[in-house]
């Protein structure tokens, strides 16, 4: 599969979530991404507006997470903490799933959370987390079809909290569930070229990573 390096970094959602992180940490996170052209830099909802400000000017986007990392909270919790990421400049939410209502077949539940989070996004790319460590296949299959049925953008395997991250044979259940109409994002412990290739060549057209950087540096 051929990919410039200006195109694997244009798939890549570059992300810091470590809760000790610092302004100036995240400063120089905005700096890095400016210097590999990363496609968008995800960052706690607490420094969504400071990262919007400080990559304002560039093509660079900001996404924030919703419901991050578990997933548990109400969809009208969830719904709050995505109308104040795209206020403070969001334009791309990842969203988990509460893996509990799914795993009980509450799918109203799962149906209405993601429709609150695509409607408030107007437009703006929502990703839907499934955390596929804790989901069986068929699991997977009915959170897929879900996630198309409300008009979600992406389907995600990972938050990278999990006990488990993304694996290929996921990546690939995702891909034929969603078809070509939805987007696919491979996350969890994706750290290399060669890993990142692994997933893009499964299926996924975004990795979701905090090693960005090393990727990029590893194209070959």
């Amino acid at each position: 599969m051929e990919i410039s390096k200006e195109e694997l970094a244009k798939m890549i959602d570059q992300s810091k979530f470590s809760p000790q992180a610092t302004r100036e940490e995240i400063r120089d996170f905005c700096q890095e991404a400016k210097r590999y052209n990363f496609n968008c830099l995800f960052v706690n909802p607490a420094f969504t507006a400071y990262a919007v400000k400080l990559l304002r000017g560039t093509p660079i986007k900001v996404g924030a997470p919703i419901g991050f990392p578990l997933g548990a909270t109400l969809p009208e919790v969830k719904a709050y903490e995505a109308k104040s990421a795209l206020e403070n400049g969001a334009k791309e939410l990842d969203m988990v799933i509460n893996i509990g209502a799914l795993r009980s077949a509450d799918y109203l539940l799962i149906e209405e959370e993601i429709r609150l989070i695509v409607r408030l996004a107007a437009g703006k790319v929502v990703k839907v987390i499934l955390e596929t460590c804790f989901l069986s296949k068929n699991e997977i299959v009915k959170a897929c079809e879900l996630a198309k049925e409300v008009g979600a953008d992406f389907v995600k395997t990972s938050t990278g909290f999990g006990p488990g991250g993304a694996e290929v044979e996921d990546v690939k259940l995702l891909r034929k569930c969603v078809g070509k109409e939805m987007g696919v994002k491979a996350a969890g412990g994706i750290r290399t070229f060669s890993e990142a290739m692994k997933f893009i060549k499964a299926g996924a057209n975004r990795i979701g990573t905090s090693s960005g950087v090393a990727i990029v540096k590893g194209y070959k």
